[in-house]
């Protein structure tokens, strides 16, 4: 991750510290500060950071100095504390001049982050931090701090705070209709994976493959739906189409899998669907295993007979039902079998009725849509999934691969 992190160079702390400071009439410097100050300015010209340090202390030694001296002596100081790379003089004297009532607001703000870029350059992440931190409190957002902040946590090893930063940061620009930045994405699914987070890393190569469609981030995140503890048995099924829909299913087990959990689910005509795909891919029906795929298969089309006799009868006793569950299968099942426009329907029912999960009901609907070829209906009905059991995980993927074209990545 380390080549991704944003390139941060020094702020021109110069330019702040030899800003000037709020006009009084008496702002002027005593001889001995101004001659000291003076020198100290022409050693930063040319780079003699020990002298011009040495200048400013002499200056900073005057007695009886007024609050305009040490207000400039301390403008002085942070300028050659930044260009020689002494965090702690440049940190010590800016925090001097932020306290001062001669400094702008605006100018306090840069100092603010003049002192968090210092540290990250020095690699003093703790320090920076709480720089950036306080930068958010007192100035409010910023895009650079942000990132700085997330990175300032990741190169700490806090991965709970960095996916928290990123999380923040993502959200608000997903929600503004920007794309995220590649780097951003990929820092938290990092994070994510290294905290063991697969609801949080498989979101982000989600958003990765939305942004910046690349087949390594569909394997990735392929990889994060499969291993994913939290998805729920009842979204294994999903997990295999859309791997199918991504050509990710090339193994026979996987297609006697997904034919088994569509049986059990009471789906036979989708399990006799996915049966004749692994066929027409020739990975069913080769092999030691063919008599038994064949035997499933005979299996499963005597099932499709039998469900198609029964389905009115289903149909009647789902409708009576205090949920919506069994009306929601029921309503699967007439669209598999082409009857689309009463099957979508009755799930639309369903949903209204009330189902055990309402996401996974919008999924299912989302793809029996996609099956009745109402692609349109299909992706805004899959753009409303919502949830946090990867749901809207499967969802999102399904528009990127009904959408006529990859989401541009735009700033």
């Amino acid at each position: 991750m380390s080549s991704h992190l944003l390139r941060i160079s020094l702020f021109a702390s110069v330019a702040f510290a030899f800003a000037q400071p709020l006009a009084h009439a008496a702002d002027t410097l005593g001889p001995d500060v101004g001659k000291a100050l003076m020198q100290a300015q022409s050693a930063l010209a040319a780079h003699n950071y020990p002298k011009a340090m040495a200048a400013v202390d002499a200056a900073d030694a005057v007695k009886s100095k007024s609050d305009y001296d040490s207000y400039t002596i301390n403008q002085m100081r942070a300028a050659v504390a930044t260009q020689a790379g002494n965090v702690d003089a440049a940190t010590a004297a800016y925090d001097k001049l932020i306290a001062s009532p001669r400094t702008p607001k605006d100018t306090k703000h840069q100092m603010l982050m003049s002192e968090a870029t210092m540290a990250y350059n020095a690699k003093d992440y703790p320090r920076a931090v709480k720089a950036i931190e306080r930068y958010q409190k007192e100035a409010g957002p910023n895009a650079t701090m942000g990132t700085l902040l997330a990175q300032s946590y990741y190169l700490q090893k806090d991965y709970p705070n960095t996916v928290r930063v990123l999380k923040e940061q993502i959200d608000a620009e997903v929600k503004a209709k920007k794309a995220p930045a590649e780097s951003q994405l990929q820092m938290l699914a990092a994070s994510a994976s290294v905290m063991k987070d697969s609801t949080t890393s498989t979101h982000a190569y989600v958003l990765l493959a939305t942004y910046y469609p690349k087949k390594e981030y569909w394997d990735l995140l392929l990889h994060e739906l499969i291993v994913n503890a939290k998805i729920p048995p009842t979204l294994q099924l999903d997990v295999y189409r859309i791997r199918l829909a991504a050509g990710n299913v090339t193994q026979s087990r996987d297609f006697m899998e997904m034919t088994e959990i569509a049986m059990q689910n009471g789906m036979p005509q989708l399990a006799l669907d996915l049966m004749n795909d692994g066929y027409k891919a020739n990975v069913l029906g080769q092999g030691a295993e063919a008599p038994r795929q064949a035997r499933l298969k005979a299996l499963v089309e005597k099932t499709v007979a039998d469900k198609k006799a029964s389905i009115a009868t289903d149909e009647a006793a789902a409708l009576k039902a205090k949920t919506g569950d069994d009306l929601l299968n029921v309503g699967y099942n007439y669209v598999t079998f082409g009857q689309a426009d009463k099957g979508l329907d009755l799930m639309q029912q369903a949903i209204t009725k009330g189902v055990s999960d309402v996401n996974i009901a919008r999924l299912h609907l989302g793809l029996a849509q996609m099956q009745a070829g109402k692609k349109d209906a299909a992706i805004a009905t899959l753009k409303t999934v919502e949830g946090e059991t990867g749901a809207h995980d499967i969802a999102q993927l399904w528009v990127l691969k009904l959408s006529p074209a990859p989401v541009a990545a735009k700033k």
